[in-house]
């Protein structure tokens, strides 16, 4: 082997054959655009609800607390004046230390061309001593097994969600909801 075979490849830097304005993406970090669409949908959900807390906007996402008892009208608001009409999640989350369940429903869109890509959050907080709320299946059937879920796993009583049996917990199931902050597994 020769000397140079040994040293590996040149040092100097290989020039790329093609040129820098050739079309391709950007190695620069672009800006982030102004939450435009977030602040528009905002703004026609809390003139309608000015009880509403709105949580976050950002680029495609837009997060809104409403008050318990008009999570079914913000809702019914929601699907038939936004167009958000695909609930993709619905998730829970135990707050014990604010001794608050918070139920979140992840809506997209499918109808509406320009909000294809963008997720609004419609959230409540119940009491967790008496986690009950009203369920959404008349507004989005598709949040149903959602609701169970939660229903099994955080307690929650979704009123007016017809299925009430075990979903994913086996049907001797006789101990607190194992999603609950202070659940402990009796194997640990």
């Amino acid at each position: 082997m020769s000397k140079t075979e040994a040293e590996g490849p040149p040092s100097t830097p290989v020039r790329a054959a093609v040129p820098p304005d050739a079309g391709l993406p950007s190695t620069a970090v672009p800006q982030k655009p102004a939450p435009e669409r977030a602040r528009d949908l905002a703004s026609r959900i809390t003139s309608k609800f000015p009880d509403i807390k709105v949580d976050y906007m950002r680029e495609k996402r837009l997060k809104v607390t409403t008050p318990s008892p008009r999570i079914k009208e913000v809702a019914m608001m929601v699907r038939d004046e936004l167009g958000f009409d695909h609930p993709s999640a619905v998730s829970g989350v135990d707050w014990i230390a604010k001794d608050e369940i918070e139920i979140v429903y992840f809506i997209s869109s499918v109808s509406q061309a320009g909000y294809r890509n963008f997720v609004v959050a419609l959230a409540e907080r119940i009491p967790r001593g008496n986690p009950v709320a009203s369920s959404l299946i008349d507004v989005w059937a598709g949040v149903e097994y959602h609701e169970r879920e939660g229903q099994e796993m955080l307690g929650i009583n979704f009123v007016g969600n017809p299925y009430k049996g075990h979903f994913l917990l086996p049907e001797d199931w006789n101990d607190m909801p194992p999603l609950r902050k202070d659940y402990v597994s009796p194997g640990r």
